[in-house]
């Protein structure tokens, strides 16, 4: 794993794997892959450094400690990152550890894995990358297509109706005493109000289609381009 690390915090930006072979009591890892690997990342991303390793699973294993010991000496306190793509709990659950000497001085020594605080941190574009890829799980053939944009445009609307819908049925179910208010949600709901631009229906239509001509335009002008490379590259062909 390669990111940057600042006075609180790590931040993973990338990774890349490295081929391994484990048996029951060594480890034999690639080095000069990695070694490699690192020296081509560099040349893109050279304020990015070494900061642990990953690996799937849900737990650490007894392989885990000799890995470690390997990127300690390529990174100072690297992070041991465990991601469990067997989604044991249904979710695949990523963990991170740094590790601590252990033992009696002098004696017999052990390492011991703390774990840490795990947060994700996405851009919008990769969130609508995993959404792709969540939707697989409700396809018999786990395949899907991308969808287009009035159609992105049409499943947001309906996610935010929906989202709607369920607010004005906990605002009313307050309001007639089935359920006990919660002043944390009444002052979120308050300080979503607020933010909503106060605009007539008319004015937002209006606005609103004319965002949607313009997403048509571009939306021309993208296949009107493809076009022309398509029957450009065909030409040249000939």
């Amino acid at each position: 794993m390669v990111g940057t690390v600042d006075k609180h915090s790590v931040e993973v930006t990338n990774c890349f794997s490295v081929p391994h072979n484990e048996s029951e009591d060594e480890v034999a890892v690639d080095m000069e892959f990695a070694k490699n690997m690192y020296e081509l990342h560099k040349k893109v991303s050279p304020s990015e450094i070494i900061l642990g390793w990953y690996a799937t699973g849900h737990d650490i294993t007894e392989h885990s400690v000799l890995i470690h010991e390997y990127y300690s000496r390529e990174a100072h306190n690297p992070i041991h990152l465990t991601v469990d793509t067997s989604l044991q709990n249904s979710r695949m659950s990523i963990k991170a550890y740094v590790s601590a000497p252990m033992g009696v001085p002098g004696k017999t020594m052990g390492v011991m894995f703390t774990p840490l605080t795990v947060k994700y941190v996405y851009y919008d574009t990769e969130r609508i990358g995993v959404d792709l890829i969540m939707k697989t799980c409700f396809s018999p053939n786990r395949v899907i297509g991308l969808s287009s944009d009035l159609q992105q445009v049409g499943s947001a609307s309906a996610r935010i109706q929906d989202t709607l819908t369920m607010v004005l049925q906990y605002a009313e179910d307050v309001l007639s005493g089935k359920v006990a208010a919660d002043n944390t949600v009444g002052r979120f709901l308050m300080d979503l109000i607020n933010q909503v631009p106060k605009i007539s229906p008319e004015d937002f239509e209006t606005m609103l289609n004319s965002n949607i001509n313009d997403l048509l335009m571009v939306t021309y002008l993208a296949n009107l381009t493809q076009s022309q490379i398509a029957l450009n590259e065909k030409l040249l062909s000939l």
